[in-house]
Order: structure tokens, then sequence, then C-alpha cells
């Protein structure tokens, strides 16, 4: 009677027994019998673990009989984990199992860093972990922004990159007006170079699209720029106007009987004009008018007005003095009235005295001999004193016809022994005896005489 309930509780216990465990494993392998299992007799085996998986056991005699001899069991492992063993195992007769299986974590392998950023993963890098990238300030992410391990140990998606997406800035300095530098149309202007800035590179060349600071600017609105690539060649530029104001005075008129030589752009701050009067004319009044910072004119305007001999003087001295640095002098000598060398010298000189007195040339008569000479300057007779001071000064006799040529400084250039043409005359003063100046006015008037 006591066996019955002995026997009853046994197979209670084995009924309640479940193929999953907390255990890993065990260690009593043997060698699976292949020959049919005698069931008369029944041969247990250790209930089987299998540490976060599953295992599904099938015994021919039935669900109460998993654990006895000929019990075969199925092996799997929970997601995340990977088998290491055997799939299948069977009961043998030994009362062992033939083999054993592990259920280990499976992993990922290690993610690599990418340049300009980061990752941070939720559980490493075993399955089901996810990794989310960021970029460092200035990137961006191209690609996936997150990578999960998966059941297969390898990453979904690919691995993204962090591209430099955002442009340096750079600021220019302030548009800025300068006034041209007094008697120039032109300003020197400075400034300092700004500097770029970019979230991604801290070495930035900055390339200057214009003049220099420092250099002289023209007239008017003179745009500079400035341009900047970081290493992702990002692209960044800013301008600013550098405005140059030519300040003016009104326009100068020259005078009747002369001319204007400015130094600069004629109205300009700063410039100087200076005035000259024509052949016969002298100037009253200022010699040069400067352009002021107010717009006006200093001083007033000169005037070029007929050129006053005094013929009256008491010495040949005095008399040239008035000619010094402004007129020539064509001294003629003759015997008398009714010479004909004068008189034919004469009628050629009154043919030319407009291109005289465009070459600065003022004729002076010294007519008859001592004592009873005479002299004259158009109709302006010369004191006998004067006149005989002129011929010793000069050397100039009054028994033959002859004539001198006296320049500005009251030199003695050239001697003529018989009347000349003319075209002569005129051809060796402006070869030898002009300055540039007179030359370029002679060219600017040369059919003023035929007009």
């Amino acid at each position: 009677m006591t066996r019955v309930p002995v026997l009853f509780l046994f197979l209670l216990y084995l009924t309640a027994v479940r193929g999953t465990t907390e255990d890993g494993g065990y260690d009593d392998v043997a060698q699976e019998d292949d020959d049919l299992p005698d069931y008369t007799k029944l041969h247990w085996c250790r209930s089987p673990r299998l540490v976060n998986g599953e295992i599904t056991c099938h015994s021919p005699r039935g669900r109460a009989y998993r654990t006895t001899q000929g019990t075969r069991c199925n092996m799997s492992c929970d997601r995340g984990y990977r088998l290491i063993g055997r799939s299948s195992i069977q009961c043998l007769a030994n009362r062992r199992w033939s083999g054993t299986a592990v259920c280990r974590k499976m992993r990922c392998s290690v993610l690599p860093l990418i340049p300009h950023g980061s990752y941070t993963c939720t559980q490493g890098f075993v399955v089901d972990s996810r990794c989310d990238f960021t970029c460092t300030p200035g990137h961006r992410i191209e690609g996936e922004h997150t990578r999960t391990c998966q059941h297969g140990g390898t990453w979904s998606g690919a691995q993204p990159i962090c591209s430099d997406t955002e442009p340096p800035k750079i600021r220019c300095p302030l548009s800025r007006i300068r006034v041209a530098q007094p008697g120039k149309l032109t300003a020197r202007v400075t400034w300092d170079a700004p500097v770029a800035t970019d979230t991604a590179d801290k070495m930035l060349d900055v390339i200057l699209v214009g003049q220099e600071p420092g250099s002289e600017f023209k007239e008017g609105p003179n745009i500079i720029r400035y341009k900047v690539y970081d290493q992702a060649r990002n692209r960044a530029a800013c301008k600013f106007i550098v405005r140059v104001e030519v300040r003016r005075c009104p326009s100068l008129s020259p005078p009747f009987h002369g001319s204007l030589t400015c130094s600069s752009d004629v109205t300009n701050h700063g410039a100087v004009c200076e005035y000259h009067c024509d052949g016969g004319y002298e100037r009253r009044g200022v010699s040069s008018r400067v352009c002021q910072f107010d717009r006006n004119w200093s001083d007033g305007p000169a005037e070029c007005v007929p050129m006053e001999i005094e013929s009256d003087v008491k010495s040949a001295s005095a008399l040239l003095r008035q000619f010094f640095e402004k007129r020539r002098l064509l001294i003629l000598s003759a015997p008398d009235i009714a010479d004909p060398e004068y008189q034919l010298q004469n009628i050629m000189i009154q043919k030319a005295d407009c291109g005289l007195q465009l070459r600065h040339v003022t004729l002076i008569e010294l007519l008859g001999s001592p004592p009873n000479g005479t002299g004259r300057i158009k109709d302006n007779n010369l004191t006998s004193v004067v006149v005989e001071e002129l011929r010793l000064t000069f050397r100039i006799s009054g028994q033959y016809f002859s004539m001198v040529l006296v320049d500005k400084l009251g030199l003695d250039r050239e001697r003529f022994i018989s009347p000349i043409s003319s075209e002569e005359l005129f051809s060796y003063i402006d070869s030898f005896l002009l300055d540039e100046e007179e030359r370029e006015k002679l060219e600017l008037h040369h059919d003023f005489c035929e007009s």
C-alpha cells in the first residue's frame, strides 16, 4: 500500500518539469544510440536547461515522459542570442543527453568614428541597440541618422558622413566717402581688412577683389569686394563702396587776348590756374588763382591789356627793362628812310606784323647817322640818348643796312646784313627762340593772321 503513493508522486513530478530553465546547460554528454530504445524500462535523464533560450521536447511515450529514454529536444535561443552547440539532443539509455548547447548574447562590430561627428548607443553594440549620430557645429549629416544592431549581428543602413555645408561668415567695413586730395582727382583711402569666421574651419583665406587699402581711388564710386572659402569650398562674400568726391570750382574763362594754364582738372580743389597774355599785351591783376575747398576761386580775375611802352625814357637800359622776359626785339638800322634795302625790308615786316605779334616780337627802327639819328617804336619816338646807347649796346652801325634779333633775356641772337623774308625770320625764331608753351600756342593760332 505504501509504494503506490510514492510512484504517483514521482509521476506528478515528471509532468511538472518544463523545457525552459534558468541554469546554463550541463556536463553530461554521451553518444546518441541509434538502436530502438527499450521502453519497458524507464531510464530518466535530467531535465535540460537553456538560459535565454527555449527547449521543446517530444517523447514517444507521451507528454508525461519528456525526460525518459528516447525523448528528443530541440534547442532555440531568444531574440538577440546565438545558439552555441547542438540544436537537437536525445535522452540516451545511459541517462545522458546526446549533446549540450548554450545561448550567447549576439553583438555587432564596433562602429567606426566619423570625421567631424560622433554617436551614442542605447545598449552598446548588442542586438537591438540603436546608435544615434550627430555632427559638430557647422556640419550636417548626410545619410542615415541612426543605425540599429540587427538580429544577425549586422548594422542596419550605411555609415553616414558629416559634411560641411555651412558657409563662412564675413562682414565688410562700412561704405565711405572721401574728398579728393588738393590738386588731384583721386583720394588715398584706407580701411581694416575684414576677418572671416567659420564654425568648422579656423584658418580661412580672405581674398580681396578690387584695389588695395591705402591706394589712390579715382573719382566716383569704387566697389570693393571680399570673398572667402572654407575647406569644403563653401563661399561667403561681402562688398562696400568707396566714393571719391572731387570738389570743383566754377569754370574760369580765359582773359581777352590771353589764356589760362591750370595744374589739374581746371576746376577741382587745389588746382592752380595761371594767366598768360598774348604778344603785345600784359597782365593786370594776379598771376594765378587757386580753387579752394569751399568751391570758390581765390582773388579776382586778371586782365590782359595792351602793353604800354614808355618811349621817353632817359636810357637804353630803362627801355630794355620793359621788354625783359616779355618781348623779343627786332632792331632795324638804316642810313636813311630812302634806303632801298630798308624800304624792301619795311614792306615785308609790315605784312608780317601779325606773325611778329604771335611770336612776341617788337620792332625798333634806328634811322640816320649820329648826331642826327632818330629812333622809333611804331609811332613813338625815342630820345637821341636812347638811340645812341642802343647802337653802342648792340654795336649797330648807322652807315649801312642791318638787323639785330634780341631775345627776351636781352641777348644778341642773330644779325642780318641784307633784307630777309618773313618766312626766313619766322623759321629762325620758331626753331631757336620759342619755348614749348609758345610753340603750342603758335600751333593753336597759326591761322589767326589769315582770318
